[in-house]
Order: C-alpha cells, then sequence, then structure tokens
C-alpha cells in the first residue's frame, strides 16, 4: 500500500531519528571535532556534484523567462523578509528569543533546489524555468543571505564576524565547490547523472551530519529545557502561517501579471521554499555553534510542512492538467 504523500517522507523519519540521538547520545569532545571535519568534507562533495550535474543547456534555456526568476528572486529575498519583519512581534511574543531569530533566519535563505523542480515537473509546470531560478537563487543566497541576516536577523551579531568575513566562508564552503563542479561538468556531468541516487545520498547524509553536531552541541547547552511542547506547538503554527500567505501571494501575484499555468507552477514552488540543504550549512557558518540546533529547528519544521503542502499541491495541479487535456489558468 502506497504511503499518503500528506505524510512524512522516510528522509523526515530518519532526521527526526537522528535529533533523537543527538538528544540521548550528543557528541562532545574529540567525537564532535572529528563530526565537523567530516560534515565540511560531505557539503563540499555535495555542492561539487550539485554543480557537476547542472545542466548549461537548461540554464541557457531558463534564462530566457527573466521576468519570472525576477518574481521568483523577489519573494524569496524580498517577501519573505518583509513577512519575518512584519510577523517579528508575534514571533517574540509567542516563541524563545532563539526561536524568533531562528525564524527570521529561515526568512533570509534562499529556495530548495531538488524539491522545487521535482513539484514543478510533478505538476507538469516549466521545469526548465525551475531548474535556472531554483539554482540561481541558491547561488545568490550565497551573498544575500548574510547580508539579510546581518541587517534585520542579528545586526551586528553574526559569529564569525563581518557580513562580509560571512560570504567568503560561505563562498569557500558553498559556491566553490560548486564552480568547481560547472568547470568539470563536461568530464563527470555524464557520471554524476547516471549515478543520481549517490548524489541524493550525499544530499541527504550532510543534512543529517550537520543536524547531528548541530544538535549536539544545542542538547549540551540544554536545548529541549528551553523548548516545551506548547512552544513547539507555537512554533508549527508559526510556519505554517508563514507558508500559508507565500503561497497565497505566489499563486496571487503570478497570475495577476499573467503569467501561463505552467510559468505559476514555477513561481509557486519556487518561490515558496527554503532550502534546508544551503540553509543547514550556513546556520554553521553564521551563528555560534551552541545557537545552530535552535536556529535549525524553525528550518526543520517549515521544510517538512513545505513539502506536504506541495506534494498536495503538485497533485492539484497535475490532475488539472489531466481532466482538461490542456493547461488552464
Amino acid at each position: 500500500m502506497q504511503r499518503p504523500r500528506f505524510l512524512p517522507d522516510d528522509f523526515t523519519l530518519v532526521l527526526i531519528g537522528v535529533v533523537t540521538l543527538a538528544s540521548l547520545f550528543p557528541a562532545q569532545g574529540a567525537v564532535a571535532q572529528a563530526f565537523e571535519w567530516i560534515t565540511t568534507a560531505a557539503i563540499a562533495l555535495l555542492f561539487f556534484m550539485h554543480g557537476a550535474k547542472l545542466s548549461r543547456a537548461n540554464v541557457v534555456a531558463g534564462l530566457s523567462h527573466w521576468r519570472l526568476h525576477l518574481l521568483v528572486l523577489g519573494f524569496t529575498f524580498g517577501l519573505f523578509p518583509l513577512l519575518g519583519l512584519l510577523l517579528k512581534p508575534v514571533f517574540a511574543w509567542t516563541l524563545s528569543p532563539e526561536l524568533a531569530v531562528g525564524m527570521l533566519f529561515l526568512c533570509t535563505l534562499p529556495a530548495t533546489v531538488q524539491s522545487a523542480i521535482a513539484f514543478t515537473a510533478m505538476a507538469r509546470g516549466n521545469v526548465a524555468a525551475a531548474v535556472c531560478s531554483a539554482s540561481a537563487s541558491s547561488l545568490i543566497g550565497v551573498f544575500v543571505t548574510p547580508l539579510l541576516v546581518s541587517w534585520f536577523v542579528v545586526p551586528g551579531g553574526l559569529s564569525g564576524g563581518s557580513a562580509m568575513d560571512a560570504v567568503i566562508h560561505i563562498m569557500e564552503q558553498l559556491l566553490l565547490p560548486f564552480a568547481l563542479g560547472q568547470l568539470l561538468q563536461p568530464l563527470v556531468g555524464g557520471f554524476v547523472k547516471r549515478h543520481a541516487a549517490t548524489l541524493k545520498m550525499v544530499d541527504q547524509s550532510s543534512i543529517l551530519l550537520v543536524v547531528y553536531t548541530a544538535f549536539s552541541a544545542a542538547v549540551i547547552e540544554g536545548l529541549w529545557s528551553h523548548v516545551p511542547l506548547p512552544m513547539l506547538l507555537a512554533l508549527t503554527v508559526a510556519c505554517c502561517v508563514l507558508l500559508a500567505l507565500v503561497l497565497a501571494a505566489t499563486t496571487w501575484g503570478s497570475r495577476k501579471l499573467g503569467f501561463i499555468k505552467e510559468d505559476e507552477i514555477t513561481i509557486v514552488f519556487c518561490g515558496s521554499k527554503k532550502s534546508l540543504a544551503s540553509g543547514v550549512p550556513m546556520a554553521k557558518v553564521l551563528f555560534a555553534a551552541p545557537q545552530v540546533g535552535m536556529m535549525l529547528l524553525p528550518l526543520m519544521i517549515f521544510h517538512q510542512i513545505q513539502l506536504m503542502v506541495c506534494a498536495v499541491l503538485a497533485q492539484r495541479y497535475g490532475k488539472r492538467v489531466d481532466e482538461s487535456g490542456m493547461l488552464s489558468i
């Protein structure tokens, strides 16, 4: 019997297991240091493989939809931070100071790549534009996210120094391996595409490693004593409200501006998502080690909610196409 799409996927269940493991057996001392080194290497390999996998032909094909890309970037790096600022008093009232900052950090992150493209394809949207838009968001986020964090999340409070220091650090960890993968794409691109399952394994493993090390440090600092169940429920509601507002804005905005249904689908799925794959290493760079677990908790909850909601939306978009036999607005 097939699992309903609204239920957590296998990766989410493993993620919950890793958080539980870190809560019961947090990494400390030399073990924690070893995990740090392994995690850094895994993240570099992950972004190298993404660079090697990304087809330049798809990038060129998607670049012509500049209006779509500008709108997606506007939602990702404009609307999300604006909503974060507007909801900041609510976050401060209902959540702990650390979780409130985590919600603001969530609003500054780039869009996810794999799931945005997968949902766009499932809903029969403009896949080429989704590849270009989601990838551009991920790369631009290397520069924009640290600036946004330094401006309105923790002004003057980045653990690694200035926003420019953070940009350079993130470029070294994420952008440099990605650029190297793009450079070597003619040589290794075919191999990476043939071993897509390996890419997915590296992707998920790197996230699990960072989550384990981050939550280990947070648990040692007393994470769960600061996050009672009512606050966890309030955090879930806050993530649901934020996602609902953005989904409504992306849908309404794309229709108001006259985009066809294929492009609307791309805008909805690329403009409403936040990347766990990029957010985890960025949090590791931007915040002090004991804070990272708290910073990631809103992102982890939002990530699962967006997957479940977008799975339902993709099915609805796809059914509309199937039943009518044509793309309808």
